[in-house]
């Protein structure tokens, strides 16, 4: 597995591109912008990008998708909560991805490519649809955990109560040494936000 990280848009969020080296099937997940870099380092590795996926419906996180959808011809997917208000056009969300999301995602699905297995984890409170995606001993969180850090969620449909029991509940029972990878900023590990994020400790 190859994982790549483009710094996308004008809000600086992560769009990962993860990799099959065997295929070269990829997903790219949250294309917030930036198209033109996201395509550059998809050829760079002669990624075949088969899916893009989405952790949650904020437009940093979503701004390239219509753009990267025409270019790859990729499925896109991500929960229905926060389809639904790309689609009511709630403020911040979106842009409209013109039919909405090709597969609407929940808790426990599998999404194969190749060898590669994506476990999706459904973990609301950033938005009422932020869902994480667990691939091998790697954490794709979006803005619902960050280093050191969590989601704000002073936003439409935003809940700090809920982000905190999403976050305990699903993320911190993973083991202690599995990478996570976050919407903003640098990597962490579980066993590090368990030790040292302050918003964490009981």
């Amino acid at each position: 597995m190859e994982i790549r990280k483009v710094v996308a848009g004008i809000y600086g969020a992560n769009c990962y591109i993860i990799m099959d080296n065997n295929t070269k099937e990829a997903v790219v997940l949250d294309p917030g912008g930036d198209v033109d870099d996201i395509i550059k380092a998809i050829d760079t590795i002669g990624a075949k990008v088969k899916y893009i996926f989405l952790t949650h419906g904020h437009l940093d996180h979503t701004s390239g998708v219509e753009e990267l959808k025409a270019i790859t011809k990729a499925v896109v997917c991500m929960s229905k909560a926060d389809d639904d208000l790309i689609t009511e056009g709630e403020h911040l969300f979106g842009p409209l991805i013109e039919g909405g999301a090709d597969k609407l995602l929940k808790q426990g699905d599998i999404i194969k490519i190749s060898g590669l297995g994506f476990t999706c984890i459904d973990t609301p409170g950033h938005t009422p649809g932020g869902m994480c995606f667990l691939i091998e001993n790697c954490v794709f969180t979006g803005d619902t955990l960050f280093a050191g850090s969590i989601g704000r969620t002073d936003f439409a449909g935003g809940d700090f109560n809920t982000i905190i029991a999403s976050i305990k509940s699903k993320l911190l029972s993973l083991p202690e040494d599995t990478i996570v990878y976050p919407g903003h900023g640098p990597c962490s590990t579980i066993n590090n936000e368990k030790l040292k994020n302050p918003f964490l400790q009981d």
